[in-house]
C-alpha cells in the first residue's frame, strides 16, 4: 500500500525554484515601475490600505518618545524656574537699591536747595548710628572738628530743624535731636509773631510749649519757626506745627503739643550749619572764687588798719605839745646835740599849732 502525505503537507517546487521565480517577478515589476510608471496606482492603494497598520505599529515608538520628552522638558523647566527665581531675587535687590539711591539722590538735591536758602556756610553729613542711650534722642554723624564742626551748631534737613551738635570728636560729632527731653529751642508763631520756647518730650517724638498763658494767640495748625533771639539758630527755620491746644479755666497755663516738621527719624543725610555760636563764658572755678574772696577780705582789713593809723596820728601830735611846755626839771636830762639824732634813730616830732582832723589823715594807698 502506497503512502501519500495529506494535501496540506504536500511539497511543491523546491525552495530554490521558488526564490528564483519570485526574484524574477520582483525584477520585472521594478523595471516596469521605473520605466513605465505603471504601478503608481497600485502603490497609492496599498499605502492607503496599510496606513492604519503603520500608525498602529508606530504607536509604541511615539509613546516612548513622548514620555522621554516629557521628563526631559520637566527637568529643563525646573532648572529654568530655579534660574528665574534667582534672577528675580537679584533683580528685586537691584530694584530696591535703585529706589534707595533715587530717594537718596532726591534728598541730596533737596539739601542742596536748602543750603542755597540758608545764608551761611554748611557741611553735608550722614548719620552713622544712634547713640547707645535708651533715655536720650541722639545720633552720631560722620563729620567732626576736622571739618569745622563745633558744639552748639544747628543741624537741619531739607524742611526744618533736626537738632543741635552737642559733642564733637575729630572725625565724628554727636547731634542731640529736637525731640530730646533736655533740648529746648526758641520759636515764634508765624501767624501771630508770638515767641516761646519749645521743649522736647523724649521718645514720644513731639514738642510742647510750656508756660504759655491760656489766652495766648495760638491755635492748632500754626507753624513754628526759629526766632533767632538765642544767637544759635538762624531765624526763619521751620521747627514744628501745632497739633493740640488745651486750655482750662482752672489752669494757669495752656497745654500745647507740636509735631516736628523735619524728618527726625526718616532722613539719613543732614546739613550742619557752620555758624560761629557765641556761647557764654564758663563760670570761674571754685579755687579762683575763694582766692578773690580772700583778696577782698585782705583789702578790707588793710583799709581798716589805715583808718586806725590815721586816727592815732593827731592824738600823738596833741600829746607832744604839752610835753614841750613842762618845766626843765621834768624834761629829760640828756638832750641830743644839734645835728645829732637820738639813739633810737627817730627824729623828735615838731609840735603843731593845732591837731589835724581825723578826716584829713592820709589814706593808705590801695595795693594793686
Amino acid at each position: 500500500m502506497e503512502y501519500s502525505p495529506p494535501p496540506l503537507f504536500k511539497q511543491g517546487a523546491s525552495a530554490r525554484a521558488k526564490v528564483v521565480f519570485f526574484s524574477l517577478i520582483a525584477l520585472i515589476l521594478l523595471v516596469a515601475d521605473s520605466r513605465l510608471r505603471s504601478l503608481g496606482i497600485v502603490r497609492q492603494v496599498a499605502g492607503t490600505v496599510l496606513y492604519p497598520l503603520q500608525v498602529a505599529a508606530m504607536l509604541p515608538r511615539d509613546a516612548a518618545t513622548m514620555a522621554g520628552d516629557y521628563f526631559t522638558s520637566l527637568s529643563t523647566l525646573e532648572r529654568e524656574n530655579k534660574a528665574l527665581k534667582q534672577d528675580k531675587v537679584l533683580n528685586a535687590q537691584t530694584l530696591q537699591q535703585v529706589h534707595q539711591l533715587a530717594a537718596e539722590n532726591d534728598q541730596l538735591r533737596k539739601l542742596l536747595a536748602a543750603n542755597e536758602r540758608v545764608p551761611m556756610k554748611s557741611v553735608l553729613s550722614e548719620i552713622l548710628y544712634d547713640a547707645r542711650d535708651a533715655y536720650t534722642r541722639k545720633v552720631v554723624v560722620d563729620r567732626g572738628s576736622r571739618q569745622g564742626v563745633s558744639p552748639g551748631q544747628p543741624v537741619i534737613d531739607d524742611v526744618g530743624v533736626v537738632g543741635q551738635v552737642t559733642r564733637v570728636f575729630p572725625f565724628t560729632a554727636e547731634v542731640t535731636l529736637l525731640t530730646d527731653k533736655d533740648q529746648a529751642i526758641p520759636v515764634q508763631v508765624v501767624r501771630s509773631g508770638l515767641r516761646s520756647i519749645a521743649y522736647g518730650q523724649g521718645h514720644s517724638g513731639s514738642l510742647d510749649l510750656r508756660f504759655m498763658p491760656t489766652n495766648a494767640d495760638i491755635k492748632s495748625g500754626d507753624t513754628l519757626v526759629t526766632s533767632g533771639i538765642d544767637g544759635v539758630y538762624p531765624p526763619g527755620l521751620a521747627v514744628a506745627k501745632v497739633t493740640h491746644v488745651e486750655t482750662k479755666s482752672s489752669d494757669a497755663f495752656a497745654r500745647i503739643t507740636c509735631q516736628p516738621i523735619a524728618g527726625i527719624d526718616r532722613n539719613r543725610q543732614l546739613l550742619i550749619l557752620l555758624n560761629e555760636t557765641k556761647l557764654p563764658p564758663p563760670p570761674p572755678p571754685e579755687e579762683a572764687k575763694d582766692g578773690k574772696k580772700d583778696k577782698g577780705k585782705k583789702r578790707i582789713a588793710e583799709f581798716k588798719d589805715g583808718k586806725k593809723d590815721a586816727g592815732a596820728a593827731p592824738a600823738a601830735q596833741g600829746a607832744a605839745q604839752p610835753a614841750a611846755q613842762q618845766p626843765a626839771a621834768q624834761q629829760p636830762a640828756a638832750q641830743p646835740a644839734t645835728g645829732q639824732q637820738p639813739a633810737s634813730g627817730n627824729v623828735p616830732a615838731k609840735p603843731s599849732a593845732a591837731p589835724a582832723p581825723a578826716g584829713a589823715a592820709a589814706k593808705p594807698a590801695p595795693k594793686g
